[in-house]
């Protein structure tokens, strides 16, 4: 056994919170319900035509994976970037990131397939059980790109901010060569979609007195290429007035100016330290990681030596 095989086993396969482990069971356990009671799926799935008026599926589709494959990438996912996320965030904002984001991706959905039933004229939009944990794991990617945006995954070799680009793209490119790709692209996208707007507008920050990340290097541009850019920056311009309306009201009750630009020493040194805490949890985590396998490639080692004497 190599050592260097050892880290990076164990960096994926331990530090979970026990948040973290708790809605891994929830996802487990979803899933044996729907595997034991096939007919559970037309109540806990979102299925459009019967969402009014069993409404809590807006809610609970998002935690039912009903394949096997989903359930075990929904459960290590949310086990791998939970452990960055939720010491960053606390678990408290950390669940409330998860509800509210599962449940506006799954209004969002609602919607469109009602839409493309009206368009379309195809009753499978009406019909098709829409479930799983995709829409709330593409949230997280965008966290990961609001925290720790040029660090480095050493599996992928990419930076954090481009993930949810790429997995919308990968989404995408899959849609075009399976069926029913209504069941999965829509959660990915407005998951992703959903989780930057609570960031960016929504989320609280107690310690600086305001709301979302009016950052620059998290605007919605920054999710595409830069030759993209001055197409997509006039469009979310309009968006941006339209949706900043309580951030800037927030920002303006505590002092700082309108516009999402903040007085300075104030919101860039927020965005600063938060990188900071991110990076520095990462950096935390990896290390005792680091220490824990080679303690353990010591140990085997010697019981090694011991068994060849």
């Amino acid at each position: 056994m190599s050592s260097p095989a050892i880290p990076g086993g164990t960096r994926f396969c331990s530090g979970f919170t026990r948040l973290c482990k708790g809605l891994a069971v929830v996802l487990v356990a979803g899933h044996i319900v729907v595997q034991i009671l096939p007919s559970a799926v037309s109540y806990l799935a979102l299925i459009p035509a019967k969402t009014i008026p069993f409404a809590w599926n807006l809610i609970t589709a998002g935690y039912i994976e009903q394949s096997i494959h989903g359930v075990v990438v929904s459960t290590l996912c949310l086990l791998v970037m939970g452990k960055l996320l939720e010491p960053v965030w606390g678990s408290k904002e950390f669940l409330k990131f998860i509800f509210i984001v599962n449940f506006l991706t799954s209004v969002c959905v609602f919607i469109t397939t009602i839409a493309l039933y009206y368009i379309m004229r195809q009753e499978n939009y009406l019909y098709l059980p829409i479930s799983g944990f995709q829409g709330v794991l593409s949230g997280f990617l965008v966290g990961m790109k609001q925290i720790i945006p040029d660090q480095e995954l050493s599996l992928l070799r990419i930076k954090a901010k481009w993930l949810p680009s790429i997995a919308v793209l990968l989404a995408t490119a899959v849609s075009l060569f399976t069926p029913d790709s209504t069941a999965y692209l829509p959660t990915i996208i407005f998951g992703t979609y959903m989780s930057w707007i609570y960031l960016r507008y929504l989320q609280r920050k107690p310690e600086a007195k305001l709301r979302g990340d009016p950052n620059d290097d998290f605007a919605f541009s920054t999710f595409f290429p830069e030759f993209l850019r001055p197409v997509i920056d006039p469009i979310a311009s309009i968006f941006h007035r339209m949706l900043c309306g309580i951030s800037e009201t927030s920002t303006e009750a505590h002092g700082y100016t309108l516009g999402g630009a903040p007085l300075p020493g104030s919101d860039p040194i927020e965005a600063s330290r938060r990188r900071e805490r991110g990076a520095r949890a990462l950096e935390e985590r990896l290390a005792a990681e680091r220490l824990a396998a080679a303690a353990r490639s010591e140990e085997e080692s010697k019981k090694d030596a011991l068994e060849n004497v």
